[in-house]
C-alpha cells in the first residue's frame, strides 16, 4: 500500500503487540519528532545559580549588601551559591567563615531553604540555598 502511494511505512511503536505502523513521508515524520522534542525541551524549567562571594573577615555593611542581593535572587526563583574564599593564610579562619555562612543562611530563612550545609572544598567553603515555593 505504501509503495502504491509512493510513501514510507513508518513503525510508530515497536513495543506494542502487534507493532503499530503508519503510512507517511519518513522525512516529514522525522521533522515532526524533532519539533516535539524541541517543544518539550523549551517547556522545561531552567535552574539559575547565582554566586555570592565572601571573605572570612567580611564587614557588616558588605554582608548586608550581599544579603539584599541574595534575597532578590531567591525571590526571583534562582538558587544561591554563597562561598567564603580563603586567600593565603586566611585558611586559619575556617570557623569564622562557617559562622558567616550559617548566619547568612539563617538571615535568608524566610526566602529560601538550605540545600547543602557549609562544606570546605579546597580554598572555598560553600553553602547552597534554594528558593522556597510560592504559596498559592
Amino acid at each position: 500500500m505504501a509503495d502504491n502511494l509512493e510513501l514510507d511505512l513508518v513503525e510508530i511503536s515497536p513495543k506494542a503487540d502487534p507493532p503499530v505502523c503508519k503510512i507517511t513521508d519518513y522525512q516529514k515524520f522525522l521533522y515532526q519528532q524533532k519539533r516535539k522534542q524541541k517543544e518539550l525541551k523549551s517547556k522545561t524549567q531552567k535552574v539559575v545559580v547565582k554566586e555570592i562571594r565572601f571573605g572570612p573577615n567580611t564587614d557588616d555593611h558588605d554582608y548586608n549588601f550581599k544579603l539584599k542581593h541574595a534575597q532578590k535572587f531567591l525571590s526571583e526563583g534562582a538558587k544561591v551559591k554563597a562561598y567564603v574564599f580563603f586567600k593565603g593564610r586566611s585558611i586559619l579562619f575556617k570557623e569564622q567563615g562557617e559562622i558567616l555562612l550559617l548566619r547568612f543562611a539563617q538571615d535568608l530563612e524566610e526566602y529560601g531553604k538550605v540545600e547543602q550545609l557549609p562544606k570546605l572544598e579546597g580554598k572555598r567553603m560553600i553553602i547552597f540555598l534554594s528558593p522556597k515555593k510560592a504559596k498559592k
